[in-house]
């Protein structure tokens, strides 16, 4: 765009993210704008992007839908006050790290992997967060809900996509997979050695998870 007058596509396209309360797909931009060819769209939101690499505000994708957002090293300016850090339990954590690495995923399934139980306040917190939805049910006897992440969670994450997410050793070194590995392993050991229910040899397990889990585990 820097030196020579941007065309009427990329006019349009930059002005009509502007305006949007929400972020919008390359389908929803072209249907906005009259039908235009997709092509012609992601064309202009590459040149978007680029022209805005190094402003103050900049274009980005996530989840296939595109807005313009702060620049992050400038994003203390227009924090008027500190913001309360919520972090999540340890409980919370493993379970949005198995929905974002094995979506859709089941209730039943998230517990299988754990090797504990799974109370409903953990996916509750998630959900509020904006993190996970329902995505349907899986078509099974019973037909259990199953979970998918959001693109509010790819956003707060800073992913254009799930593809960006870290590797498995990534997670193991800053500490978020290792109760996941340990309560799995400890379940296969178990279940090898004696044969005995899964749940009843996962007990010390459950005592570590969070406090919520613990009491809807004694209600049942």
């Amino acid at each position: 765009m820097s030196g020579k007058r941007p065309d009427d596509t990329v006019r349009a396209v930059e002005a009509t993210l502007f305006a949007s309360e929400e972020p919008m797909t390359v389908d929803a931009l072209a249907g906005h704008l009259g039908g235009l060819e997709n092509a012609a769209v992601r064309e202009a939101l590459k040149e978007l992007q680029e022209h805005y690499s190094e402003r103050g505000l900049q274009l980005v994708e996530r989840g296939k839908r595109w807005h313009f957002e702060t620049a992050p090293d400038l994003a203390h300016l227009l924090r008027r006050e500190r913001e309360q850090v919520r972090r999540l339990s340890r409980a919370a954590t493993e379970v949005l790290a198995i929905i974002a690495y094995h979506e859709p995923v089941s209730r039943a399934e998230i517990e299988a992997i754990r090797g504990v139980q799974t109370a409903k306040g953990t996916l509750d917190v998630l959900m509020e967060a904006g993190w996970i939805k329902l995505a349907g049910r899986r078509e099974v006897p019973g037909r259990p809900v199953i979970y998918a992440t959001t693109p509010e969670f790819l956003d707060h994450f800073g992913l254009s996509s799930r593809r960006d997410l870290p590797g498995i050793d990534e997670l193991k070194a800053a500490g978020l997979l290792d109760p996941v590995d340990d309560a799995y392993d400890a379940l296969q050991e178990d279940q090898g050695e004696d044969g005995s229910d899964p749940e009843e040899a996962d007990a010390d397990t459950c005592e570590a998870s969070d406090d919520s889990e613990t009491a809807e585990s004694s209600a049942v």
